[in-house]
Protein backbone atom coordinates (compact mmCIF):
# COMPACT_ATOMS: atom_id res chain seq x y z
CA UNK A 1 0.00 0.00 0.00
CA UNK A 2 1.34 3.43 -0.92
CA UNK A 3 2.08 5.91 1.82
CA UNK A 4 -0.46 8.66 2.01
CA UNK A 5 0.65 11.63 -0.08
CA UNK A 6 -0.27 15.27 0.29
CA UNK A 7 -2.86 16.46 -2.19
CA UNK A 8 -1.76 20.11 -1.91
CA UNK A 9 1.35 22.14 -1.17
CA UNK A 10 1.67 25.71 0.07
CA UNK A 11 3.91 27.88 -2.10
CA UNK A 12 5.03 31.50 -1.88
CA UNK A 13 4.21 33.95 -4.63
CA UNK A 14 3.99 37.62 -5.49
CA UNK A 15 0.39 38.75 -5.63
CA UNK A 16 -0.06 41.66 -8.02
CA UNK A 17 -3.21 43.66 -7.44
CA UNK A 18 -4.44 47.11 -8.41
CA UNK A 19 -3.37 48.30 -4.97
CA UNK A 20 0.18 46.98 -5.39
CA UNK A 21 2.33 43.84 -5.20
CA UNK A 22 2.78 41.85 -2.02
CA UNK A 23 4.34 38.55 -0.96
CA UNK A 24 1.73 35.91 -0.22
CA UNK A 25 1.15 32.16 0.04
CA UNK A 26 -1.18 29.97 -1.99
CA UNK A 27 -2.20 26.33 -1.92
CA UNK A 28 -1.57 24.48 -5.19
CA UNK A 29 -2.50 20.89 -6.09
CA UNK A 30 0.09 18.15 -6.31
CA UNK A 31 0.31 15.87 -9.34
CA UNK A 32 2.37 12.75 -9.74
CA UNK A 33 2.94 10.03 -12.36
CA UNK A 34 0.64 7.07 -11.76
CA UNK A 35 1.42 3.89 -13.68
CA UNK A 36 -1.09 1.11 -14.26
CA UNK A 37 0.72 -2.23 -14.50
CA UNK A 38 -1.00 -5.46 -15.51
CA UNK A 39 0.82 -8.78 -15.04
CA UNK A 40 3.92 -6.81 -14.07
CA UNK A 41 4.03 -4.76 -17.30
CA UNK A 42 3.21 -1.05 -17.42
CA UNK A 43 0.18 -0.40 -19.61
CA UNK A 44 -0.33 3.35 -19.14
CA UNK A 45 1.04 6.27 -17.13
CA UNK A 46 -1.13 9.21 -16.10
CA UNK A 47 -0.31 12.49 -14.39
CA UNK A 48 -2.83 12.53 -11.58
CA UNK A 49 -3.67 13.80 -8.12
CA UNK A 50 -2.10 11.46 -5.54
CA UNK A 51 -5.33 10.16 -3.99
CA UNK A 52 -8.03 7.50 -4.44
CA UNK A 53 -5.60 5.08 -6.10
CA UNK A 54 -7.79 1.97 -5.74
CA UNK A 55 -10.78 3.81 -7.21
CA UNK A 56 -8.55 5.02 -10.03
CA UNK A 57 -7.25 1.54 -10.85
CA UNK A 58 -10.67 -0.07 -10.80
CA UNK A 59 -12.35 2.75 -12.72
CA UNK A 60 -9.63 2.87 -15.38
CA UNK A 61 -9.84 -0.89 -15.85
CA UNK A 62 -13.62 -0.67 -16.27
CA UNK A 63 -13.89 2.41 -18.49
CA UNK A 64 -11.07 1.28 -20.77
CA UNK A 65 -12.75 -2.10 -21.27
CA UNK A 66 -9.92 -4.09 -19.70
CA UNK A 67 -12.41 -5.76 -17.37
CA UNK A 68 -16.17 -6.16 -17.60
CA UNK A 69 -16.80 -6.24 -13.85
CA UNK A 70 -14.85 -5.66 -10.60
CA UNK A 71 -14.84 -9.38 -9.87
CA UNK A 72 -12.37 -9.89 -12.75
CA UNK A 73 -9.64 -8.22 -10.69
CA UNK A 74 -7.80 -10.53 -8.32
CA UNK A 75 -5.82 -7.87 -6.47
CA UNK A 76 -4.72 -4.24 -6.57
CA UNK A 77 -1.44 -3.26 -4.94
CA UNK A 78 -0.31 0.38 -4.75
CA UNK A 79 3.45 0.91 -4.61
CA UNK A 80 5.05 4.29 -3.85
CA UNK A 81 8.39 4.64 -5.64
CA UNK A 82 9.08 8.21 -4.61
CA UNK A 83 9.13 9.63 -8.12
CA UNK A 84 5.67 8.20 -8.76
CA UNK A 85 3.05 5.58 -7.96
CA UNK A 86 2.94 2.13 -9.56
CA UNK A 87 -0.42 0.38 -9.27
CA UNK A 88 -0.02 -3.35 -9.82
CA UNK A 89 -3.29 -4.88 -11.02
CA UNK A 90 -3.64 -8.67 -11.14
CA UNK A 91 -6.41 -9.93 -13.36
CA UNK A 92 -8.14 -13.27 -13.02
CA UNK A 93 -7.40 -15.89 -15.66
CA UNK A 94 -10.04 -15.17 -18.30
CA UNK A 95 -9.67 -11.39 -18.04
CA UNK A 96 -5.89 -11.69 -18.15
CA UNK A 97 -6.08 -13.82 -21.30
CA UNK A 98 -8.26 -11.20 -23.00
CA UNK A 99 -5.93 -8.40 -21.93
CA UNK A 100 -2.81 -10.18 -23.17
CA UNK A 101 -4.44 -10.75 -26.57
CA UNK A 102 -5.43 -7.09 -26.73
CA UNK A 103 -1.92 -5.95 -25.83
CA UNK A 104 -0.32 -8.16 -28.49
CA UNK A 105 -2.75 -6.89 -31.11
CA UNK A 106 -2.10 -3.24 -30.32
CA UNK A 107 1.66 -3.59 -30.02
CA UNK A 108 2.19 -5.36 -33.36
CA UNK A 109 5.60 -6.14 -34.84
CA UNK A 110 8.24 -3.42 -35.07
CA UNK A 111 7.69 -1.30 -38.17
CA UNK A 112 4.17 -2.59 -38.68
CA UNK A 113 2.14 -0.06 -40.63
CA UNK A 114 -1.13 -1.55 -39.45
CA UNK A 115 -0.63 -1.21 -35.70
CA UNK A 116 -1.27 2.54 -35.98
CA UNK A 117 -4.60 1.79 -37.65
CA UNK A 118 -5.53 -0.62 -34.86
CA UNK A 119 -4.58 1.96 -32.23
CA UNK A 120 -6.84 4.48 -33.94
CA UNK A 121 -9.66 1.95 -33.95
CA UNK A 122 -9.10 1.38 -30.24
CA UNK A 123 -9.33 5.12 -29.54
CA UNK A 124 -12.44 5.41 -31.71
CA UNK A 125 -14.13 2.34 -30.25
CA UNK A 126 -17.90 2.31 -30.41
CA UNK A 127 -19.86 2.40 -27.19
CA UNK A 128 -22.67 0.13 -26.10
CA UNK A 129 -26.10 1.72 -25.95
CA UNK A 130 -27.05 2.78 -22.44
CA UNK A 131 -30.06 0.99 -21.02
CA UNK A 132 -31.31 3.48 -18.44
CA UNK A 133 -34.85 4.92 -18.60
CA UNK A 134 -33.96 7.71 -16.17
CA UNK A 135 -35.52 11.11 -16.80
CA UNK A 136 -34.57 14.40 -15.18
CA UNK A 137 -36.38 17.66 -14.73
CA UNK A 138 -34.64 20.92 -15.60
CA UNK A 139 -34.37 21.60 -11.86
CA UNK A 140 -32.45 18.33 -11.43
CA UNK A 141 -29.87 19.41 -14.00
CA UNK A 142 -29.36 22.82 -12.42
CA UNK A 143 -29.28 21.31 -8.92
CA UNK A 144 -26.74 18.64 -9.85
CA UNK A 145 -24.16 21.23 -10.90
CA UNK A 146 -24.80 23.40 -7.84
CA UNK A 147 -24.45 20.42 -5.51
CA UNK A 148 -21.25 19.24 -7.18
CA UNK A 149 -19.68 22.63 -6.54
CA UNK A 150 -20.23 22.08 -2.81
CA UNK A 151 -18.34 18.77 -2.66
CA UNK A 152 -15.04 19.86 -4.18
CA UNK A 153 -12.74 20.50 -1.21
CA UNK A 154 -9.56 20.28 -3.29
CA UNK A 155 -10.87 22.78 -5.83
CA UNK A 156 -12.06 25.08 -3.05
CA UNK A 157 -8.52 25.07 -1.67
CA UNK A 158 -6.61 25.41 -4.95
CA UNK A 159 -9.00 26.43 -7.74
CA UNK A 160 -7.08 24.10 -10.05
CA UNK A 161 -8.70 20.65 -10.27
CA UNK A 162 -11.61 18.97 -12.01
CA UNK A 163 -14.44 17.02 -10.43
CA UNK A 164 -16.80 14.26 -11.50
CA UNK A 165 -19.89 13.48 -9.46
CA UNK A 166 -22.85 11.11 -9.58
CA UNK A 167 -26.28 12.65 -9.12
CA UNK A 168 -29.32 10.57 -8.15
CA UNK A 169 -32.68 12.37 -8.18
CA UNK A 170 -34.00 12.78 -4.67
CA UNK A 171 -30.60 11.98 -3.14
CA UNK A 172 -28.27 14.56 -4.68
CA UNK A 173 -24.56 13.96 -5.35
CA UNK A 174 -23.96 10.55 -3.80
CA UNK A 175 -20.33 10.22 -4.89
CA UNK A 176 -17.68 12.64 -6.17
CA UNK A 177 -13.99 12.51 -6.99
CA UNK A 178 -11.47 15.25 -7.85
CA UNK A 179 -8.26 15.21 -9.87
CA UNK A 180 -5.98 17.49 -11.86
CA UNK A 181 -7.10 15.50 -14.92
CA UNK A 182 -10.74 15.45 -16.01
CA UNK A 183 -10.46 11.87 -17.33
CA UNK A 184 -8.83 10.81 -14.08
CA UNK A 185 -11.63 12.30 -11.99
CA UNK A 186 -14.17 10.36 -14.04
CA UNK A 187 -12.18 7.12 -13.78
CA UNK A 188 -11.94 7.57 -10.00
CA UNK A 189 -15.70 8.16 -9.85
CA UNK A 190 -16.32 5.00 -11.91
CA UNK A 191 -14.20 2.98 -9.50
CA UNK A 192 -15.85 4.48 -6.44
CA UNK A 193 -19.32 3.70 -7.81
CA UNK A 194 -18.33 0.12 -8.61
CA UNK A 195 -16.81 -0.44 -5.18
CA UNK A 196 -19.95 0.96 -3.52
CA UNK A 197 -22.25 -1.17 -5.70
CA UNK A 198 -24.09 1.88 -7.09
CA UNK A 199 -25.85 1.16 -10.39
CA UNK A 200 -24.73 3.60 -13.09
CA UNK A 201 -28.21 3.54 -14.62
CA UNK A 202 -29.67 5.09 -11.46
CA UNK A 203 -28.25 8.57 -11.98
CA UNK A 204 -26.30 11.11 -14.01
CA UNK A 205 -22.60 11.80 -14.37
CA UNK A 206 -21.84 15.47 -13.69
CA UNK A 207 -18.47 16.97 -14.68
CA UNK A 208 -16.78 20.34 -14.31
CA UNK A 209 -14.94 20.10 -17.62
CA UNK A 210 -15.66 20.13 -21.33
CA UNK A 211 -17.04 16.91 -22.80
CA UNK A 212 -14.65 15.08 -25.12
CA UNK A 213 -15.36 11.73 -26.74
CA UNK A 214 -13.40 9.93 -24.01
CA UNK A 215 -15.71 11.40 -21.37
CA UNK A 216 -18.71 10.04 -23.25
CA UNK A 217 -17.08 6.61 -23.66
CA UNK A 218 -16.28 6.42 -19.95
CA UNK A 219 -19.79 7.57 -18.97
CA UNK A 220 -21.27 4.87 -21.20
CA UNK A 221 -19.03 2.29 -19.51
CA UNK A 222 -20.45 3.41 -16.17
CA UNK A 223 -23.94 2.79 -17.59
CA UNK A 224 -25.26 6.32 -17.07
CA UNK A 225 -27.70 7.74 -19.61
CA UNK A 226 -26.85 11.35 -18.72
CA UNK A 227 -23.64 13.33 -18.83
CA UNK A 228 -24.03 16.89 -17.54
CA UNK A 229 -21.20 19.40 -17.95
CA UNK A 230 -20.48 23.03 -17.20
CA UNK A 231 -18.46 23.45 -20.41
CA UNK A 232 -19.04 22.68 -24.06
CA UNK A 233 -18.84 19.30 -25.86
CA UNK A 234 -16.84 18.44 -28.96
CA UNK A 235 -18.57 17.45 -32.18
CA UNK A 236 -17.31 13.88 -31.87
CA UNK A 237 -18.58 13.67 -28.29
CA UNK A 238 -22.03 14.72 -29.49
CA UNK A 239 -22.06 12.13 -32.28
CA UNK A 240 -20.90 9.42 -29.89
CA UNK A 241 -23.51 10.32 -27.26
CA UNK A 242 -26.20 10.24 -29.95
CA UNK A 243 -25.04 6.80 -31.06
CA UNK A 244 -25.03 5.51 -27.47
CA UNK A 245 -28.51 6.79 -26.72
CA UNK A 246 -27.07 9.11 -24.08
CA UNK A 247 -28.45 12.51 -23.14
CA UNK A 248 -25.66 15.07 -23.27
CA UNK A 249 -26.36 18.32 -21.42
CA UNK A 250 -23.67 20.99 -21.38
CA UNK A 251 -22.95 24.66 -20.77
CA UNK A 252 -24.90 24.59 -17.51
CA UNK A 253 -24.69 28.17 -16.25
CA UNK A 254 -27.12 29.09 -13.51
CA UNK A 255 -30.57 28.07 -14.73
CA UNK A 256 -29.47 27.88 -18.36
CA UNK A 257 -28.17 24.83 -20.21
CA UNK A 258 -28.07 23.27 -23.68
CA UNK A 259 -29.32 19.77 -24.55
CA UNK A 260 -27.37 18.27 -27.45
CA UNK A 261 -28.69 14.70 -27.70
CA UNK A 262 -31.80 12.71 -26.76
CA UNK A 263 -33.74 15.63 -25.23
CA UNK A 264 -36.79 13.47 -24.44
CA UNK A 265 -35.16 12.43 -21.14
CA UNK A 266 -35.36 16.01 -19.89
CA UNK A 267 -38.95 16.53 -18.79
CA UNK A 268 -40.93 19.51 -17.62
CA UNK A 269 -42.38 19.64 -14.15
CA UNK A 270 -41.51 16.85 -11.73
CA UNK A 271 -39.25 14.19 -13.23
CA UNK A 272 -40.24 10.54 -13.29
CA UNK A 273 -37.32 9.15 -11.37
CA UNK A 274 -37.19 5.69 -12.85
CA UNK A 275 -33.91 3.89 -13.55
Amino acid sequence: MAARRKATTQISRLAHRASGTTAANRMVPEETPVAFSFAGTTHAVMMASPADFEDFALGFSLTEGIIAAPREIEAIEVEDHGAGIDIQIRLKDQANTRFEARRRRLAGPVGCGLCGIESIEEAMRSVDAVGSNLTLAADDIVRSVKLLSKVQPLHAETGAVHAAGFYIPGKGIVMAREDVGRHNALDKLAGALARAGIDGASGAVVVTSRVSVEMVQKTAAIGAAFIIAVSAPTALAIRTAEEAGMTLVALVRGDDFDIFTHPSRVVSGVAKHVA
